[in-house]
């Protein structure tokens, strides 16, 4: 049986404003033009962090380019990535986060349709580095989501280990409390992160990436 989560698919332009295709297109154009020794490609969830301090203060000054569409799905970053997004680019780090949206798949399709994107860029960019995030939990309250995504996450230290020049990271803080529940005060609609929230998923990333780009930490 065919997984859509592993099928290359164009977004809908369902609002009539071509919105989604005018962000690849511009993708396309920066990787062109625009130095880039650190991708970051995903979902809302990247492409929001460009907007805070963290992205300012960590991965802005490491030529860092950010390739993130809100609401995409695996399908979606597969689809750009062999559309070009990846053309015409060199960078020595990919940090990929994707699949919380991936609502339509289970968590064993989730994890293929990540595995086949993160061997779609490492036969594209044989010498990067690729950074596989763990999918972040979501809901102020426990719920099947959040198992589903503790699934998922299972599945990619396996897959990774099996990639070369992959590595899987766990790119939870530690937002779920004890008592089980997140905070608004790091995702203010419990799934989308605030800039405090961004502060704390930044670190640890940051610092991986810098061991990558065997850069010394500046903090240390």
């Amino acid at each position: 049986m065919t997984n859509p989560a592993t099928i290359p698919t164009p977004v809908k332009d369902i609002q009539g404003d071509g919105r989604w295709m005018s962000m690849h297109k511009r993708f396309l154009h920066d990787a062109k033009v625009r130095p880039c020794d650190v991708l970051f490609i995903g979902d809302s969830l990247i492409r929001n962090m460009f907007e805070t301090e963290a992205w300012d203060t960590n991965f802005a000054p490491l030529n860092s380019l950010n390739f993130g569409i809100g609401g995409d799905c695996t399908e979606h970053v597969l689809w750009r990535i062999e559309n070009g997004e990846l053309d015409g680019i060199n960078p020595k780090v990919v940090v990929l986060l994707i699949g919380t949206n991936n609502h339509h798949s289970s968590a064993d399709q989730i994890a293929e349709g990540i595995e086949v994107i993160v061997w779609s860029i490492t036969s594209k960019l044989p010498s990067a580095k690729v950074i596989v995030l763990g999918l972040l939990p979501r809901g102020q309250h426990p719920n099947p989501l959040r198992e589903k995504h503790f699934q998922v996450n299972h599945a990619l230290q396996e897959v990774t280990s099996t990639i070369p020049n992959s590595l899987y990271l766990n790119s939870d803080p530690g937002f779920v409390r004890s008592d089980g529940t997140i905070s608004y005060d790091d995702m203010f609609d419990y799934l989308h992160l605030t800039r405090k929230g961004y502060k704390k998923f930044a670190k640890q990333i940051h610092d991986v990436v810098l061991k990558f780009l065997k850069y010394p930490d500046s903090s240390s």
